[in-house]
């Protein structure tokens, strides 16, 4: 399958950011897109993350791979908002870094913009938020081996969770356990004047002091 998928994919999938496309962003390469992805996808080519996006698989990926719903997030939010714009965060953004280990049925992507939510073909949900994303701080992660994408830093989930507390995404043991790791592994007083950047001062605080680790 690995060179099938190398030989079979057009030049505009594998070079598109996170290997992902819309039927309009191959059409200056086929004259009807939509069925030539139908048929890559019959073929085992592309996977159809949800109506309307399609994603290549890793070069050496086995029959039958499917992305995580954090790497389908953030692939569909690129190829709506651009490269280095949408950012993974909150929740999404601590999969991701390996700081939650059980899943989450909905992804969150911070973009610039209102987006309605989209729901993945193989289940799940993809949650765009709308905030000043230059103002978060986020770095260059690589995500499921699709690619790089922009992925909230440790100090940025940590003030997302606060702002979220009560969003549901995590039961309250869940959001304790990741907070107590994130305080661990950051400088407080770093976080502290992010937040301060970010208007989010009080959340965290509210979250800090819940924990029991500072007044």
């Amino acid at each position: 399958m690995r060179a099938a998928r190398q030989g079979g994919l057009p030049a505009p999938i594998t070079r598109a950011t996170l290997r992902t496309v819309r039927p309009k962003d191959l059409a200056g390469y086929y004259s009807q897109p939509r069925p030539e992805l139908a048929r890559l996808e019959r073929q085992g080519l592309v996977r159809q993350l949800a109506p309307g996006f399609y994603m290549a698989p890793p070069d050496d990926a086995a029959d039958g791979w499917t992305p995580t719903i954090e790497a389908a997030g953030l692939a569909i939010a690129t190829a709506v908002f651009g490269a280095r714009v949408p950012i993974l965060d909150g929740v999404s953004a601590a999969r991701v870094l390996g700081l939650l280990p059980r899943a989450v049925g909905i992804a969150t992507v911070a973009v610039p913009r209102q987006h309605r939510p989209i729901d993945l073909s193989g289940g799940g949900t993809i949650r765009f938020v709308k905030r000043s994303v230059r103002d978060l701080d986020a770095r260059l992660t690589p995500i499921d081996r699709i690619g790089r994408g922009l992925i909230a830093t440790e100090e940025q989930i940590l003030i997302d969770l606060a702002r979220r507390a009560g969003d549901g995404l995590l039961a309250q043991q869940d959001l304790r356990e990741v907070s107590r790791d994130l305080l661990d592994r950051v400088d407080l007083s770093e976080v502290r004047a992010l937040a301060a950047r970010q208007r989010g001062a009080a959340p965290l605080q509210r979250l800090v002091a819940s924990l029991g680790d500072e007044p």
